[in-house]
Order: structure tokens, then C-alpha cells, then sequence
């Protein structure tokens, strides 16, 4: 990424980064449409109120695994190839720790962070299922997450695609087999995932072992160098922090969210599914802006970094605007994909009606905080993300429920998070740039 056109860079990066994080996704949204039309609106919205909890350890290991992708990135830009192949050696052993940890800490930690959330009985025994055999496959997940951030950080975002793609249709069918077939309920659909999780697991470590190129992975080398591991984790950490916090404080805003009782429950959760993909090309240009600037930076091509950083901008926004605009205007339709219930489908149009536009803000916040992690910058997204998205919008809530409790005003928080963490990351982005460089760009 160190000389070409900068679009076309981050095209040929974002989008098939885009199309596996859209079958990535395809995991948790079938499990819902499966069971929100064969099972009932109980099971929806438990598999809704779960994955606050589910994103905790997913963010928190993806932070690891940005620092992993950046210090990739920094080496290969500087051509330090000896450094590359122990980092790759290093992430996966700490990987394999982390699945470990997550196993055991996610199973027993269920059923207090379900009673924190104040889960509904009606719903609570079918979301403490659904997560104890979730959290059992937490080692698939996570080893193919990593394995596929190391492609992604070397530029080959392809065949992480293609083992998405096999594995998110592997998981719809086993799916609809478990469910309807085997009447397995909820846990059928969380059997189906950890399955195709592991599935994607062994492809990526196959294509990692037999590679030969230098981010090939060598059994024999395996183990965790302790300077290099310091490095990801200056990088890694803060983000990881950053984005496990923020997923706590989404519980809280569940929590707020349950007490307006089971159809506001799935109709949230609804929504947030459908949040999720737009989310989606936000989070694939974050990444692409991060591995663009790490490489830039790394072949100390620091204006090129800048110009690849509005150009992500740009495209962020844009898109985001004309995702938002469609999912407006078809707001019914699109929640009805996971249910047929009246109760539901008004509030999760509710609030997509609500809150998605306001996603531009989110765009801008993400691709800033790419940029500035890939410049080694980690602690300051962090900072500003943990301020705006956890203090701000829960004291927007404490106040805000005590004037007026109702779902209006619940789900305006993400909004307040927003806009809040745009203006504070564009101030301090300024800054930084205007520092390192002696002048800030327009």
C-alpha cells in the first residue's frame, strides 16, 4: 500500500474485507431469524440480549488483534521480515491462551452478567443456553479472527473471504437441520455456529501452516516472544479496553431496554442486528485505513498516510449515507426479516428510524481511530471512544430515564455517544497530525 493509487487500495482491501465481515455476521443474524420465526419471540429476544455480552469478548480480543495486524503492517513496510515471522508466531500462541481463558471465564460469568442486565425470567433460561454453548467454541472464533487479521495485515483479504463464505452457508443449513429437523431450539442454532466457527478455525491455520510466504506459521516456532507481545499490546490494548468497556456499557443501555419487556427486547435487538451491517463497511474502511497508514508510516511515507486517511473519510461517510437512506425507507420490511410479530417489527422500525442516520458520526469516529492506531496512536481513540460511548451516554441515560423512561429516549443514547466522540477524536486527530508534522492538512 506504500505506492499506487490510494482509492484503489482501499477498494481492493475494504471490500472483500467488507463481504467476510458481512458472512461473519451472517453467524449471529441467522441464529436470530431461525429462531424468531421457528421458535418464538422469547428465543429472539434472548439471542438479542446476549450479544452484548458475546461482543464483550469479541472486542476485547479484536483490540489484540489490531495491535497484532499494525506491528505486521509496521514491519512489513519496513521490510523487517525476521520480526514479522515471530509476531505471527506470537499472536497465535497468545490466541490460543485467550480461547482458553474466554471458555472458562465466559461460561461461568453467564449467569451473573444475564442477572446484571436484569434479563426477563420468560427470557433468561433460553439466553444462559444459548451462551453456555456459545462460549464453548470461543477458541474457533478467535483463532480464525486472529489467523484472518494476519492475511489481512500482509494484504490478502481473499481467502479469508471465500472460508466465510463456506462457513456462513455451512452454518444457515445446519441451522434450519438442528432447529427444524432435530426441534433442537436455541441450543440448535448455537451448535450450528461453534461448529462452522471451528470449521474456519482449522481452514485458516491450514492456509497459515502450508504458506509460503514469510508470514507462514511454524509449529515449531511457536511460542511468545515477550518484547514483540509488548509492542501489540501498546497498540492492542487500549483498543481492546476500549471497545470491551464500551460493550459493558451497552449492557447497561440493554438493561434500560429490558424493562420495556420482551417485544421492545427483540425489536432492539432487531435493530441492532440491522445496525450491525451498516456498521459493517464503517468497520472494513477502519481496518483499511489502519493497515494503509501502519505501512505508510512504516516506509515513512507520512503524507500519503494523511491523504489515504480523508480518502477512507470520504468513502465512510458516502456510504454510510446511502446504506442509512435505503434501510430508513424500508424500516418494516427489514425488521420483519426476523419475525412477524406486530409489538417487534414497530420498535425495531422505531428505532431504525431513530438512530441511523446518526451512524455518520460513528463513521468518521472509526476511521479516525484506525488511522490514528495505525500511526501507534492507540490510547487516544481510546480515551475519547471510553469518555463519549461508556460516561457520557450513561449519565445521558441516568438523567434522560428519570425525566422521561420510555424507548425514546433509551434509544437515543447511541446517538449522544456519537456525536459527542466525533467532535473530540477530529480535535485531537488535528492535533496530533499538526504535531508530527509541523501543519495540519485541510
Amino acid at each position: 500500500m506504500t505506492d499506487g493509487p490510494i482509492t484503489t487500495h482501499l477498494i481492493a482491501f475494504s471490500v472483500p474485507l467488507l463481504l467476510g465481515n458481512i458472512f461473519q455476521m451472517l453467524y449471529n443474524t441467522v441464529d436470530s431469524i431461525v429462531v424468531g420465526n421457528f421458535v418464538g419471540k422469547e428465543a429472539l429476544a434472548a439471542i438479542s440480549s446476549t450479544t452484548m455480552i458475546v461482543n464483550i469478548m469479541i472486542f476485547f480480543f479484536n483490540g489484540f488483534s489490531i495491535g497484532g495486524g499494525v506491528v505486521i503492517g509496521q514491519y512489513l513496510g519496513a521490510r523487517k521480515m525476521k520480526e514479522l515471522h515471530r509476531t505471527v508466531e506470537t499472536t497465535i500462541a497468545v490466541t490460543i491462551l485467550f480461547g482458553i481463558f474466554f471458555t472458562f471465564a465466559g461460561f461461568f460469568l453467564v449467569p451473573f452478567m444475564l442477572r446484571l442486565m436484569q434479563t426477563p425470567e420468560d427470557v433468561f433460561p433460553q439466553a444462559k443456553l444459548y451462551l453456555e454453548i456459545y462460549f464453548s467454541g470461543a477458541l474457533g472464533l478467535l483463532i480464525y479472527n486472529m489467523g484472518s487479521g494476519i492475511l489481512r495485515a500482509v494484504g490478502d483479504t481473499k481467502r479469508p473471504l471465500y472460508f466465510l463464505i463456506f462457513t456462513s452457508i455451512l452454518n444457515t443449513v445446519l441451522d434450519l437441520v438442528f432447529v427444524i429437523v432435530f426441534k433442537a431450539g436455541i441450543a440448535g442454532a448455537a451448535i450450528a455456529t461453534i461448529i462452522s466457527q471451528f470449521i474456519s478455525a482449522i481452514m485458516v491455520l491450514v492456509l497459515l501452516t502450508r504458506a509460503d510466504d514469510i508470514y507462514k506459521l511454524t509449529w515449531n516456532d511457536l511460542r511468545i516472544d515477550l518484547p514483540i507481545l509488548k509492542f501489540i499490546m501498546q497498540i492492542g490494548l487500549p483498543a481492546g479496553v476500549q471497545s470491551m468497556i464500551t460493550s459493558v456499557s451497552n449492557v447497561f443501555v440493554q438493561s434500560y431496554i429490558n424493562g420495556f419487556g420482551s417485544g421492545c427486547m427483540a425489536g432492539w435487538g432487531a435493530y441492532n442486528k440491522l445496525d450491525s451491517f451498516i456498521f459493517l463497511p464503517i468497520n472494513s474502511l477502519g481496518q483499511a485505513a489502519t493497515t494503509f497508514v501502519s505501512q505508510n508510516i512504516g516506509a515513512a511515507r507520512i503524507d500519503r498516510a494523511n491523504r489515504g486517511t480523508v480518502r477512507a473519510l470520504q468513502m465512510a461517510v458516502g456510504v454510510t449515507f446511502a446504506i442509512a437512506s435505503v434501510l430508513v425507507l424500508f424500516a418494516p420490511a427489514a425488521t420483519g426479516l426476523f419475525t412477524s410479530d406486530d409489538e417487534v417489527i414497530y420498535y425495531g422500525s422505531l428505532f431504525i428510524r431513530m438512530n441511523t442516520f446518526f451512524l455518520i458520526f460513528n463513521a468518521i469516529n472509526h476511521v479516525l481511530a484506525g488511522a490514528l492506531r495505525g500511526r501507534g496512536e492507540s490510547k487516544i481513540p481510546m480515551i475519547c471512544m471510553l469518555s463519549c460511548f461508556v460516561v457520557i451516554r450513561q449519565i445521558y441515560l441516568f438523567i434522560g430515564s428519570r425525566i422521561a423512561y420510555n424507548p425514546y429516549v433509551v434509544g437515543f443514547g447511541y446517538p449522544v455517544g456519537w456525536m459527542t466522540c466525533c467532535a473530540a477524536e477530529l480535535i485531537c486527530f488535528y492535533f496530533i497530525v499538526r504535531k508530527n508534522k509541523g501543519q495540519a492538512p485541510a
